[in-house]
């Protein structure tokens, strides 16, 4: 094993929890930010020799991470291990001018706000506390800070929302000029308090999501950004001094390559088994502050399922997928069907979906598989 090359770090805190959201947060818990970082570190200790000696990325999602206590974050910052890329995800009401400084200090590469709209019809309804405003201020201090590789956040199908809110947002994401912008279908998790309240507008808005997708890529093609995956879409080389600005953590998943998660609710994938870390926040600052690993859920994966998988996941992206080791994965049949149909382009072992092919997505992936 030559260690796994991306790290992903799961920091909980925020500060209220939107009613769409599905991630592992915890609300309050001021007083155990440093424990948690504690804790943290503690599992980077036990798990060191999964790491490759060096690694290309390093991703600090949650929750909020920059909900943080600053005192912290710059510990952990300062901890964890030198990669090529370091993307730290903000809400914009948190990014401070200090706040910025601390990230940029401690190589911090990349920003991640999540905008989601810049309508304040829309703010509401996802429960989101930052203003429009907050949004241009925050990516202004990341600038100011020496940070120059932003994303921005923007989500679609919110109830409510007009094929002109997305017009809007879209209009208003391409006037900051970030490096990278991520646009997500909203998705409401069945049961949950968000679904109870918006149900019946939920169902009209599935009705014009593939409508709202087509107006994503057509506005943020247009305007010079690459469509390199799904729902991500960064600043063309030519236009962004001849760099690559594609997000290399990301990149990782949807190349089927291995990764190491740290934190409460985390993910791993380490050659052919996957763990999660279990989400309960006190078992987790137990079982760490006793030197033990916490507790985890843990899933074989056979070779044919990796397979299905590395398909499934490099079929999003814009670049031929390597049919190296995964003939068995494809029906070849469904291929020449969907060739025919023009969804599908086999080259010389490679597999690609037509741009037609990406908007029908993963049906169309489906299809391919045996």
């Amino acid at each position: 094993m030559t260690g796994a090359r991306h790290l992903y770090v799961h920091l909980p805190f925020c500060s209220s929890r939107c009613g769409y959201c599905d991630f592992v947060t915890v609300v309050g818990r001021d007083g155990e930010h440093d424990r948690y970082v504690e804790a943290l570190l503690a599992e980077l200790a036990l798990e060191q020799g999964l790491l490759a000696e060096r690694i290309e990325s390093v991703y600090l999602g949650g929750g909020t991470p920059t909900l943080t206590s600053p005192g912290a974050l710059e510990r952990l910052l300062a901890a964890l291990p030198a990669a090529d890329e370091v993307t730290v995800e903000a809400n914009p009401e948190t990014v401070t001018p200090e706040l910025a400084a601390l990230l940029s200090r401690n190589g911090v590469t990349r920003v991640s706000i999540g905008a989601q709209s810049f309508q304040m019809h829309l703010l509401d309804v996802l429960d989101r506390r930052a203003r429009p405003e907050d949004v241009r201020r925050a990516l202004q201090r990341v600038r100011d800070a020496g940070i120059d590789n932003s994303s921005l956040d923007l989500i679609y199908g919110i109830p409510g929302q007009e094929p002109s809110d997305l017009e809007r947002d879209l209009a208003e994401a391409l006037a900051l000029e970030p490096e990278h912008i991520s646009a997500y279908e909203l998705e409401a998790k069945p049961g949950t308090r968000f679904t109870h309240a918006h149900g019946i507008e939920l169902a009209r808005q599935a009705d014009a999501m593939e409508d709202y997708f087509e107006r994503v890529v057509e506005t943020l093609t247009g305007a010079g950004y690459r469509w390199y995956e799904t729902a991500s879409f960064c600043r063309r080389p030519e236009l962004a001094g001849g760099r690559d600005l594609r997000a290399r953590h990301n990149l990782g998943y949807w190349l089927g390559r291995d990764y190491l998660g740290l934190g409460v609710g985390a993910v791993s994938t380490i050659e052919n088994r996957r763990w999660r870390t279990a989400p309960s926040l006190p078992r987790y600052l137990a079982a760490l502050g006793g030197g033990e690993r916490p507790a985890r859920e843990v899933e074989e994966l056979p070779d044919d399922v990796r397979a299905t998988e590395r398909v499934l996941l490099g079929l999003r992206l814009d670049e031929p997928l390597s049919l190296a080791g995964l003939e068995g994965a494809i029906d070849e049949r469904e291929v020449e069907r969907l060739a025919g149909g023009g969804l599908a382009v086999r080259g010389d072992g490679t597999l690609a979906l037509t741009s037609r092919g990406r908007f029908l997505g993963g049906g169309v992936t489906a299809r391919l598989l045996a």
